[in-house]
C-alpha cells in the first residue's frame, strides 16, 4: 500500500531522490565508491558543495547580492548559538520574536551572551498566533523571527519594516514559498523539513554582517571562517549535502520557489476547507496565521479518536499525531507531499463524518 507521509521531520523527500541518492551509496559517478566513503575533498564532492550553495542562493534570489550559502553540522539548534556570537556585539542588544518552541530555544541561547529583548510573545496563549504590531528596538543589533512553527501550526504572512538585520528561521518552510529574501541579513533552516535528510544546515548570510561583534569567535563556529573554507573547514556530512542538492535540483526542475508555492497554496486549501466544512474538526492555529506547511487541527470529541485513529491509518497514513506538547493532529505537507496524498486523508475526515452520523 502507498504510504502517505505527514511527518513533521524528518520528512518526505520525491521519489526521484531517493533513488538518484540509493544509486549513489551503491556507486557515486561511476566511480566505482559510495557516496558514503569517499573523500569530501575529493573533485566528485567539491563538485556536489559547490553546486548546491550555488543553487541555494539561485533559488532564493540571492546570487551576486552579496550573500553566502554554507552547508553546517549541528541542525538549527546549532545556529541559536552561532547566530549570537557572530552578529551580537560586545555591550550590544538582539531582539527576538517569541512565536513558538524553538524561537524560545533561539532566545535561551542568546540570553548567554548579552542583553536580548523579547518584543512579543504569544506563549501565555499556548503559541497559537503570531504576534503583531510589535516594535523592534532600533539600536538592536538583529531583530530574529522564526518564519514557521512546525509544533503550533503558525507561519509568519509579512515581515515588520525595520532598519535592523533580520535573521530567520526557516527550518520548516524553507523553499516552500516566495519572498523577497534579499529582505533578510541571515537565513537558516535544517534540512530534515524540507530540503534533506537529518544532518545538516543550510545558513544563507549577507557577507558584510560578519566581524563586527567584537568579540573571539570559536573557529568552529565562525561564520567567516567557514565561507572562506568553502564549507568545508571541517568535514562536511556528505551524504546529506548530496541528498539536499538532488531535492534543490528537482525543485528548480519543477519551476523553482514559485511552481511549488501554488501546489502547497492548493494542498492547504483542501486541507483546511476540510477542517473548517467538517464539524467533528476545528483548527487549533489562528485561522489568519495558519501554516501552509504544518495544518494542526483537533477532533471536536475525543472520543472519536479511537475510530478516526484506525480510519487513516488503513488509508496508508503516516505522521499524523499533533507534537506531545499540543496534541491533536498535525498534517506536515511539505514541498513533496503531493496533492494526492491531502486528498486522502480529506476523504478519510469526511468518511468519518459519515460513520458518525
Amino acid at each position: 500500500m502507498k504510504k502517505h507521509n505527514y511527518s513533521a521531520g524528518p520528512c518526505i523527500l520525491p521519489q526521484e531522490v531517493f533513488e538518484k541518492a540509493s544509486q549513489a551509496v551503491l556507486n557515486f559517478n561511476n566511480s566505482g565508491l559510495s557516496i558514503l566513503e569517499i573523500s569530501h575533498r575529493s573533485k566528485d564532492f567539491v563538485a556536489v558543495m559547490e553546486e548546491a550553495r550555488t543553487l541555494a542562493l539561485e533559488l532564493l534570489g540571492l546570487e551576486n547580492k552579496g550573500y553566502q550559502a554554507l552547508f553546517l553540522q549541528g541542525g538549527a539548534s546549532m545556529e541559536f548559538l552561532r547566530i549570537p556570537f557572530n552578529l551580537l556585539k560586545e555591550n550590544g542588544k538582539a531582539s527576538y520574536l517569541d512565536s513558538g518552541t524553538w524561537a524560545s530555544g533561539a532566545i535561551k541561547e542568546a540570553k548567554a551572551f548579552g542583553e536580548t529583548v523579547v518584543v512579543a510573545s504569544s506563549k501565555e496563549e499556548n503559541y497559537n498566533h503570531i504576534p503583531k504590531n510589535f516594535e523592534i528596538p532600533t539600536d538592536a543589533d538583529y531583530f530574529h523571527c522564526t518564519s514557521n512553527n512546525t509544533i503550533f501550526g503558525t507561519q509568519i504572512k509579512s515581515l515588520p519594516e525595520t532598519n535592523v538585520p533580520v535573521v530567520c528561521d526557516m527550518s520548516s518552510d524553507i523553499f516552500s514559498r516566495q519572498l523577497d529574501f534579499s529582505k533578510f541579513d541571515l537565513i537558516y533552516a535544517g534540512a530534515q523539513k524540507n530540503m534533506g535528510p537529518a544532518g545538516v544546515t543550510l545558513v544563507v548570510v549577507k557577507e558584510e554582517l560578519l566581524g563586527k561583534t567584537g568579540r573571539a569567535i570559536p573557529s568552529i563556529l565562525d561564520y567567516e571562517k567557514h565561507i572562506k573554507a568553502e564549507s568545508m573547514y571541517n568535514t562536511p556530512p556528505v551524504f546529506a549535502v548530496y541528498t539536499s542538492l538532488l531535492t534543490m535540483q528537482w525543485l528548480k526542475n519543477l519551476g523553482g520557489i514559485s511552481a511549488i508555492e501554488k501546489i502547497n497554496n492548493t494542498k492547504a486549501e483542501l486541507l483546511y476547507a476540510e477542517i473548517d466544512r467538517n464539524p467533528l474538526f476545528k483548527g487549533s492555529a489562528s485561522i489568519e496565521d495558519r501554516s501552509n506547511m504544518n495544518a494542526t487541527f483537533l477532533l471536536n470529541d475525543a472520543s472519536h479518536a479511537e475510530t478516526f485513529d484506525k480510519m487513516w491509518k488503513e488509508a496508508g497514513i503516516s505522521g499524523l499525531p499533533g507534537h506531545r506538547s499540543v496534541g491533536g493532529y498535525r498534517a506536515s505537507m511539505y514541498n513533496a507531499l503531493p496533492l494526492e496524498s491531502v486528498q486522502v486523508l480529506v476523504d478519510v475526515m469526511k468518511e468519518l463524518e459519515v460513520t458518525i452520523s
